[in-house]
C-alpha cells in the first residue's frame, strides 16, 4: 500500500507513515476527527510543509531524540523526517493527550511506526533494484 500523502508543500512532503502491512494509525486516527480537529492540523500541516520550520512551541514539539509532534489543544500527530527520502516528513499516528508530557508508550508507539515504515520503504526500493 501506498503512502497516503497530506500535503506536498514547497519545503516538505507530509506523508502518514504505514505500520505493518497495510495498517496506516495515522489515517484512522485522522479520519475521526472532527472537521474542525481536521481543520486545525491541516493548517499545521501546511506551515510544515511549507515553512520547515517550527517555531510555536504551543503547535510544534519536541518529543526528543529526532521526534516531534503537532500539537492542537489535546490532540499530538507526532513525526519524524523520513531517513532515505529527502523532504518527506512521516506522521506516525495520533492520540488525545491527557497528561503535562506525552506518555511514553505513545512515543514508543511512534517509534515503532517510523521504523515498520522505513523498513517496507527499504525493501521496495531493493525490490526495485533488483532486474
Amino acid at each position: 500500500m501506498a503512502r497516503r500523502v497530506v500535503y506536498s508543500g514547497s519545503v516538505f512532503t507530509i506523508a502518514f507513515a504505514r505500520a505493518n502491512g497495510d495498517e496506516c494509525p495515522a489515517c484512522e486516527f485522522f479520519d475521526e476527527l472532527s472537521m474542525p480537529n481536521k481543520a486545525k492540523m491541516v493548517a499545521l500541516i501546511k506551515i510544515a510543509g511549507d515553512l520547515g520550520k517550527f517555531h510555536n512551541t504551543e503547535k510544534f514539539g519536541d518529543l526528543g531524540n529526532g521526534l516531534y509532534e503537532f500539537k492542537s489543544f489535546q490532540i499530538r500527530m507526532p513525526f519524524a523526517y523520513a531517513k532515505n527520502e529527502r523532504g518527506l516528513i512521516l506522521i506516525t499516528h495520533g492520540f488525545v493527550k491527557k497528561k503535562d508530557k506525552a506518555p511514553k508508550e505513545e512515543i514508543a508507539r511512534a517509534w515503532r511506526i517510523y521504523n515498520e515504515d522505513q523498513a517496507q520503504t527499504k525493501l521496495a526500493i531493493v525490490r526495485k533494484a533488483k532486474p
